[in-house]
């Protein structure tokens, strides 16, 4: 498929309506993507053809499913550059990936004392499964500070880091600012003290081509709906024998060799980590989404969200009283426009915007520790993909002119 905005746009039906009589303009894809046919197809084929669970049952249901099921698996392997797709684990998104390894890998591994180095850049799912660890081991959290401009402050990161380090855990990409962090140099430093890097690639896989193996990371979480996918779906991608040595994250069915009274042994990889009936359909949306994104290609997709930031922050920029936070170079930062305008609250710009058709997102965006580095309790955030266009950076900015028109 050759990249032609308008084309794919009319791929995804929820964008084809009206909200408050204008044509809708979706600017929250940082939140949720919306869902292109192709995705949709496949739901309702799995739903009204193969529907049956996997791995369990001889009978040709049974079989389709497991078939569609696991190489959903293997397109995800491919997507992000594993080795096996053994070593990829379906989970609920992000973050039960990172709770995952928070308890599965972190209780056996976190003692007293031990360290667990995070960013203030992170989203709530990257801090708090980390904070549990630490209230429940004895382990301490540390940071790394975020300048000005949103980036992170990486002059002091050896010191930062030292023996008792166990484990790193970093946005590939910010969801509050779009801040793209280095994660390939973090991680080679991490790993220089012995420890174990952990990415929150909820926003990184959404943007970018992600190769874990050149990242030289250890663990790697990625959302299904954020890339056009379905909700409840998502990933985590883990080294053979990190995940090997851990112990399974919940007990029940599927994950298990063999149980006896008092004991039980477990499934090979990936099973051991996918207790209960899986969320099959949702695997199977987000293989259908990779297929779609792969055919358009992701430099395609990169090269077009670029050129939008570039417009959005220029005509975003011009207008009186508004700040927008976030590096100023694109070489830094991903598709999302986080800004204050004068004195009008995010929630009041979210609410015009919401009565001219434009969707944005407004609060804390679950990165209250950002919120608080600025000094502010909120910010607006419109976040582009690439079913977006410069028409819809043109509407945004009409309705930010109306905010300034009623707040002055």
């Amino acid at each position: 498929m050759t990249f032609d905005p308008l084309r794919i746009r009319s791929e995804f039906p929820a964008l084809d309506q009206n909200v408050n009589g204008k044509p809708l303009v979706y600017l929250d894809s940082a939140a949720t993507s919306q869902k292109p046919r192709h995705v949709l197809r496949a739901l309702d084929d799995y739903y009204e053809r193969d529907n049956a669970n996997v791995h369990r049952g001889i009978h040709e249901l049974s079989r389709r499913a497991t078939e569609g099921f696991e190489e959903a698996r293997g397109k995800v392997a491919r997507w992000i550059g594993a080795s096996d797709p053994a070593e990829v684990i379906w989970t609920s998104g992000t973050t039960g990936s990172i709770n995952l390894v928070a308890s599965a890998w972190g209780l056996d591994n976190v003692r007293a004392g031990d360290e667990i180095l995070l960013s203030v850049l992170e989203h709530h799912s990257n801090i708090v499964p980390w904070q549990l660890l630490a209230r429940r081991t004895g382990a301490k959290l540390r940071y790394v500070e975020i300048d000005e401009q949103g980036r992170l402050i990486l002059d002091d990161l050896d010191s930062l880091l030292t023996d008792r380090t166990k484990v790193v855990a970093i946005s590939h990409v910010s969801n509050a600012l779009g801040t793209v962090n280095p994660v390939k140099r973090i991680a080679a430093a991490a790993h220089a003290r012995g420890a174990v890097v952990v990415v929150d690639g909820a926003q990184g896989a959404v943007h970018t081509k992600v190769d874990v193996q050149d990242l030289g990371v250890d663990f790697y979480a990625l959302s299904g709906h954020k890339m056009c996918g379905p909700t409840g779906s998502g990933a985590l991608w883990g080294r053979r024998d990190l995940l090997e040595a851990m112990s399974p994250y919940q007990g029940g069915g599927e994950m298990i060799h063999f149980v006896h009274r008092d004991e039980s042994t477990w499934a090979e990889l990936p099973h051991k980590f996918e207790a209960g009936t899986p969320n099959i359909a949702g695997a199977i949306g987000l293989g259908a989404a990779v297929d779609f994104l792969s055919e358009i290609g992701m430099d395609a997709i990169q090269a077009h969200e670029r050129r939008l930031m570039e417009y959005a922050l220029e005509k975003v920029g011009a207008l009186d009283g508004i700040r927008i936070y976030g590096p100023e170079s694109l070489d830094e930062h991903s598709a999302v426009v986080s800004f204050t305008l004068g004195d009008a609250h995010p929630h009041d710009i979210s609410t015009i915007l919401d009565a001219e058709g434009i969707a944005i997102r407004a609060g804390h965006h679950c990165a209250q520790l950002v919120m608080k580095r600025y000094g502010v309790s909120a910010t607006a955030r419109a976040s582009f993909y690439l079913y977006n266009t410069e028409e819809d950076v043109d509407r945004l900015v009409e309705g930010l002119g109306l905010v300034v028109g009623i707040f002055g």
